[in-house]
């Protein structure tokens, strides 16, 4: 009889100890891929009649979920970045990117992603563009923009290590003062003379837009993506035996300007030195995600793959010239609030959650990523953070397919477009700040400004933005300006803040 009650006890705990386990919340690592000024047609998974292969990430997108309806917060890259670590639209706060050498836009007591993850127990890492302020002031000697001009020796403040991350490794922004490498909150190399474009291997494509400022003698920009992956490769590799989980924030230079695809990548694409970048940049994806699997993570980490925003104006050029067309099948670019402007790729693959080759069409946000992590690891969100982040988790699963109905996009001050199911209204006279957009309008059938003071669109019948139908839909006009400015004035869209 005791021997009986005993065999039933344990088994009675052996399942009990089983349900406290499946009821834990899960610890995945997490890894996001960002890159920089990539266009939603610049992928061949998202654009099979482009000139560009991808193959690497056509692979993670056949392992996940591909969205076809993904967006970043802003057309610019400061806001986007933003936005993606805080789970709150950029505007809320500020609207343009940070300056050469410019301070940091993160407010103290603002909560950030790796912050959150940090107090989960993660080890947290930030390689590559970080574009969101330091405080170089702190180690300012005098003015000017000379290497003379800072203390190089002291620590900079405000970067990443003050708002969640452990590592940092990187050159802040590959075309902003100082072209040096940086290692957690210190210069790992000391600047010694400005900025020569004379002493750089010739450009390929566009100019080097690079601002002038301090530099290492010796700076190859065309060093900067291989000596990043190289980091990121090392840094995935290490993790193999670590017993907590980490959270890896790979930012790509690229291929943001300057365009320089290194030699052996050149002619790999049909889109010109642009396209050959892009290339790289995959091949960079697949070095990241071969490390991924060497350190037996895989199966155990969520990655995402996204973008900042649209493609630059050189895309212009590129269609014509090649007839590839970055942000297919959308109208407008890079700082546009056309839909080319922040309509981005954006694939999640979540071993355990989401199915292979799964292709969603719902409406997603960047922003959306704090609040999934958050209700994965089981962690309540003050009021006063991600206020406009939505948990994707239910989505993920296949549980359900409402995820957002709206989002507001914006890149400058006073011009914004919100989205609303289906519609989509820019609430100024024209979405356009990118330039060179007419020959492409007439080469691809645009009929060219209507002077209506509003732009309405149905992007289930006009995924191009062809018809501005505002005239014929005043009422719908009216009822969309009257939402957008209620998510402005409340200062929140989340749905776990709206009562």
């Amino acid at each position: 009889m005791t021997r009986t009650f005993a065999l039933a006890a344990l088994a009675w705990l052996t399942l009990f100890s089983v349900s406290l386990k499946a009821a834990e919340p899960t610890q995945p690592n997490i890894l996001i891929l960002y890159a920089d000024d990539l266009g939603y047609g610049d992928l061949s998974c998202y654009n099979p009649q482009g000139k560009i292969p991808t193959p690497n990430l056509d692979r993670l997108a056949s392992q996940g979920m591909r969205f076809t309806d993904g967006h970043c917060s802003s057309g610019i890259c400061t806001p986007s970045r933003y936005a993606l670590l805080t789970g709150r639209h950029h505007w809320r706060d500020f609207h343009g990117i940070v300056g050469a050498m410019g301070p940091s836009v993160f407010k103290p007591e603002r909560l950030t992603m790796p912050e959150m993850l940090q107090e989960k127990g993660y080890s947290t890492a930030c390689i590559g563009k970080w574009h969101l302020g330091w405080d170089w002031e702190a180690i300012r000697t005098k003015k000017g923009i000379g290497p003379d001009c800072f203390d190089w020796s002291k620590s900079i403040p405000d970067g990443p290590l003050a708002h969640g991350f452990d590592h940092y490794f990187g050159d802040t922004v590959i075309n902003f003062p100082p072209y040096a490498w940086i290692e957690d909150a210190k210069m790992a190399q000391i600047p010694d003379t400005l900025k020569d474009e004379k002493t750089w291997k010739r450009i390929k494509e566009g100019n080097w837009e690079c601002r002038p400022g301090p530099m290492v003698t010796g700076w190859d920009p065309y060093a900067v993506l291989p000596t990043l992956t190289e980091k990121g490769v090392a840094y995935l590799e290490s993790r193999k035996d670590a017993k907590e989980p980490f959270f890896l924030y790979f930012a790509f230079p690229c291929p943001h300007a300057p365009i320089i695809p290194n030699d052996e990548f050149d002619g790999k694409s049909g889109a010109g030195p642009f396209g050959d970048f892009v290339v790289e940049t995959d091949a960079m994806v697949g070095k990241l995600l071969a490390a991924l699997d060497k350190s037996g993570q895989a199966d155990n980490t969520i990655v995402v793959f996204t973008a900042d925003n649209g493609p630059e104006h050189y895309a212009y050029a590129r269609d014509e010239k090649f007839g590839h067309w970055s942000a297919e099948p959308f109208r407008g670019l890079k700082r546009d609030i056309y839909e080319g402007g922040h309509h981005v790729p954006f694939i999640i693959r979540w071993p355990g959650v989401t199915k292979p080759g799964k292709v969603s069409d719902a409406l997603v946000s960047q922003i959306d990523l704090m609040a999934t992590f958050a209700a994965n690891l089981d962690v309540k969100l003050p009021q006063d953070a991600a206020e406009d982040s939505h948990n994707l988790l239910p989505h993920l699963l296949g549980e359900t397919e409402d995820v957002r109905q709206t989002h507001v996009h914006n890149t400058f001050a006073n011009e914004y477009a919100i989205r609303d199911g289906d519609w989509l209204l820019i609430d100024a006279k024209t979405g356009y700040r990118s330039r060179g957009f007419k020959p492409w309008e007439a080469r691809h059938d645009y009929s060219g400004d209507d002077a209506q003071p509003v732009e309405l669109y149905n992007l289930a019948k006009d995924i191009g933005q062809r018809k501005n139908v505002a005239a014929e839909h005043p009422e719908k006009v009216k009822q969309m300006q009257d939402l957008l400015a209620k998510i402005q004035k409340q200062g929140h869209s989340a749905p776990r803040l709206e009562k």
